[in-house]
């Protein structure tokens, strides 16, 4: 909503900068780049690159639809790995899965939840995850910037705004109660269990970040065409 909008629609209802105030970034759950394990054979990032490369056209991935996180985190990977692959919108996470874990869709990257018990029973091979750290959830799962891509990142955020003209001290508070919210074993445990990592950050630290995402995403939305339904 405020990092990718922005670029994929022509006109939006809200001003992601002038319309909020940032308070703290909350969670981040990891991107997970899997393929069937089945009908793949790569086993990293790199072999399905190389057979991407080899067999153009071929390839294609499965996202909760157009625009979705699932659509541009692929769509990132391509652009900077330099390989083609076809994209085949569903409505929603769930019917994708479905031909993911059949076999009529070669891979998908995205939020790991949903991923992650098919990974451990083996029908998925889970070959990269986007943090630009190994998760703590998956750490036999080597990120994209370790497999020869330096600096790429993706990862779905959640993140505590207000609206424009909140008092600093109301800012300050509830970024305050955040930070003390997300450092409580019940929160921790909570997150972890989405394969979520709690995340903590000033107002103006925030705001950085949603600047630098929303540079990030405008750039792939841009170079890939990418246009939401």
């Amino acid at each position: 909503m405020l990092a990718v909008n922005p670029a994929m629609f022509i006109k939006l209802p809200y001003d992601p900068v002038k319309d909020f105030v940032p308070i703290t970034l909350l969670a981040k759950v990891p991107s997970l780049l899997v393929v069937n394990a089945e009908k793949m054979k790569a086993k990293n990032l790199q072999e399905l690159v190389e057979y991407a490369k080899k067999n153009p056209g071929t390839v294609n991935y499965g996202s909760a639809g157009n625009g979705s996180s699932g659509h541009l985190a692929m769509a990132y990977v391509a652009l900077t790995a330099g390989f083609t692959v076809t994209h085949v919108p569903y409505k929603g996470t769930g019917p994708m899965m479905t031909d993911l874990l059949a076999g009529r869709l070669d891979a998908t990257f995205t939020g790991a939840p949903p991923l992650l018990a098919h990974v451990k029973a083996g029908t998925l091979r889970a070959i990269a995850v986007g943090t630009a750290k190994r998760s703590p959830a998956m750490p036999d799962v080597p990120t994209v910037a370790e497999q020869g891509y330096p600096g790429f990142e993706t990862s779905q955020w959640d993140g505590l705004m207000a609206p424009a003209g909140t008092p600093d001290a109301i800012i300050q508070k509830l970024g305050q109660a955040a930070a003390a919210a997300g450092k409580s074993t019940s929160v921790v445990e909570r997150l972890s269990a989405e394969a979520a990592e709690p995340s903590t950050s000033t107002p103006a630290e925030f705001a950085a970040f949603i600047k630098l995402e929303a540079a990030r995403w405008g750039d792939v939305v841009k170079k890939s065409g990418i246009k939401a339904d």
